[in-house]
């Protein structure tokens, strides 16, 4: 006898949860809903063989974590287009003015670092269950995930400050918006 919920409760319940990790981590961009959407879809597949007591949550995640992988080599695969088109908002629960500097700081971090903060902070999962997506131990994940959020504060208060000082950060350096002075007083 077949002891599952309908799929749908499990996309309402759900949804949301996958939606966020594969934006953490593939951007907020159209390759996450296209990951969320793949992840629905083969996850729609294997439910019925899905076990009654298995964690519905961590094997979403699973999926998702194993969608959004082939969406960067996909990514990495697609020729670069010659023009720039207009950004387009989604209709989908991304904010109309993304902070450009988070998404920033989260795509310089190492693709485990990211995923590991993803899954834990953003989906909730434990580090063990962390550790199972990535591969490795709960202690690699725990680090994997203490690592990319010291990065993310250190990138995030860098961009502060810079802000602040009237700075902007150019690949990774610092440089003024406002003049400075050689040692003997003139302008540079």
């Amino acid at each position: 006898m077949d002891t599952h919920q309908p799929f749908d409760h499990l996309v309402k319940a759900y949804g949301p949860m996958v939606l966020r990790v594969c934006r953490a981590v593939l951007g907020p961009h159209a390759d996450a809903e296209d990951a969320w959407q793949e992840t629905f879809l083969s996850a729609l597949r294997a439910y019925p063989g899905l076990p009654a007591d298995a964690n519905v949550e961590a094997w979403l995640v699973t999926i998702a974590h194993r969608k959004a992988i082939d969406a960067v080599r996909a990514t990495a695969r697609r020729p670069v287009p010659a023009e720039v088109l207009p950004e387009r908002h989604s209709t989908l629960g991304i904010a109309t003015d993304p902070d450009e500097g988070l998404w920033r700081a989260l795509a310089g971090l190492p693709p485990k670092q990211r995923a590991a903060v993803a899954y834990h902070h953003v989906a909730g999962l434990p580090h063990r269950e962390v550790a199972d997506i990535l591969g490795g131990t709960p202690e690699a994940a725990r680090r994997a995930c203490a690592d990319g959020v010291a990065k993310l504060r250190a990138a995030l208060s860098s961009n502060a400050a810079n802000s602040a000082n009237g700075s902007t950060v150019v690949s990774g350096a610092s440089a003024s918006t406002e003049p400075t002075e050689s040692p003997k007083g003139a302008a540079r």
